[in-house]
Formats: C-alpha cells, structure tokens, sequence
C-alpha cells in the first residue's frame, strides 16, 4: 500500500503557500514540495507534520492508502516507473500554488 495525502487540497484554504505550510509542519519547503510532485514518498515526518498544520482534522481526512501496482517491465524484464499523471496530481491537490 501506499500513502496518499489531501493536505495539498486543504492547505489552499488554511495557507497561502508551500512555505507557510512547510513552517506549519516544521518541515523543509523542499520536502512539502517533493512530496507533492511526486517525488518523494510520504514518511513518518510528512505525516506528524501534517497533524500539526491541521489539528482539526483526522488522521483520515489527511492521508489515505492506495493499493500499490505491480511493476510495469519493458521487453528486457527492467522495471519501468510511471510518472505520476496530471489527474492524479490533480486529485491528490498536486496544482501549482501561487504567492498571494
């Protein structure tokens, strides 16, 4: 399984950028921003800092799981990773936040 986050849809009504969320989290902008791109994985940290940018939401309302696919392979056999697509990051929030 993998760990899925709304944080990114819910921030835009609680922060004005990543900035102020990554402070939020006590967490570095490049790490909230890795995250969303889908760049990095979602670990321990990412998830206590969301919990305390978003005290008055439950663990669920915050992150959720999705099943893992198996490894897509070329005619060789070597694993090929997809990139996430533009609706995926759409739905997970994954829209470029602007300064206001």
């Amino acid at each position: 399984m993998i760990v899925r986050t709304r944080i990114f849809q819910l921030c835009n009504r609680n922060y004005k950028n990543l900035s102020e969320l990554a402070q939020a989290m006590e967490i570095s902008v490049s790490q909230v921003y890795r995250v969303r791109e889908g760049k990095r994985s979602i670990n321990q940290k990412f998830i206590v800092g969301g919990i305390k940018a978003f005290p008055g939401h439950k663990l669920d309302d915050l992150f959720y799981l999705v099943p893992e696919s198996p490894p897509i392979t070329n005619h060789q056999g070597s694993a090929i990773l997809p990139q996430m697509s533009q609706q995926a990051k759409r739905n997970e929030g994954g829209r470029a936040h602007s300064k206001h």
